[in-house]
């Protein structure tokens, strides 16, 4: 009777190994996030044009490398929403470096290129993007660097 008595008032262990108690600062989500925030950070003070978002260069490098796109596969390529890609369509034209036009084949389409102000200043970004991808990988080996472009890649 005595023993029944002991072993419930003692709590109970946790079957198998002891677990670690859940920390945010080892979540894929939170170091994701963090990863991002200091590879926008190093975007905006390396790419060379302090009004030009991520969303907007990468935008306009496809552009760069296709002429011309409709705004739903540049969205596609991007990895952008519909909604998104239109703020961000938006947003370049009002400054000039990207213009529409209806596709003759589909009037539905809209179909962008660069103006001749967004291809020069494409032209001086792309000097300077893998240097915002070389600074961001910096506290890694070139090996590391690798394995963590192959495994981001997977992911996505």
């Amino acid at each position: 009777m005595r023993n029944v008595a002991r072993k419930q008032q003692e709590p109970k262990a946790a079957s198998g190994p002891l677990t670690r108690p859940y920390r945010i600062e080892e979540q894929v989500g939170y170091l994701l996030r963090r990863a991002h925030q200091r590879a926008s950070a190093i975007f905006q003070v390396t790419i060379g044009d302090p009004n030009i978002t991520p969303t907007q260069y990468s935008s306009m490098a496809k552009l760069n490398e296709y002429r011309e796109l409709s705004q739903n596969l540049l969205g596609r390529l991007v990895g952008m929403d519909k909604a998104t890609m239109q703020g961000v369509v938006r947003r370049l034209k009002e400054r000039g470096l990207v213009d529409s036009r209806p596709d003759p084949g589909d009037a539905r389409r809209t179909l962008l290129s660069l103006t001749t102000e967004g291809q020069r200043t494409v032209n001086k970004l792309l000097l300077n993007g893998p240097a915002v991808s070389r600074e961001t990988l910096k506290p890694l080996n070139l090996a590391e660097q690798r394995q963590l472009l192959e495994l981001l890649s997977r992911i996505v």
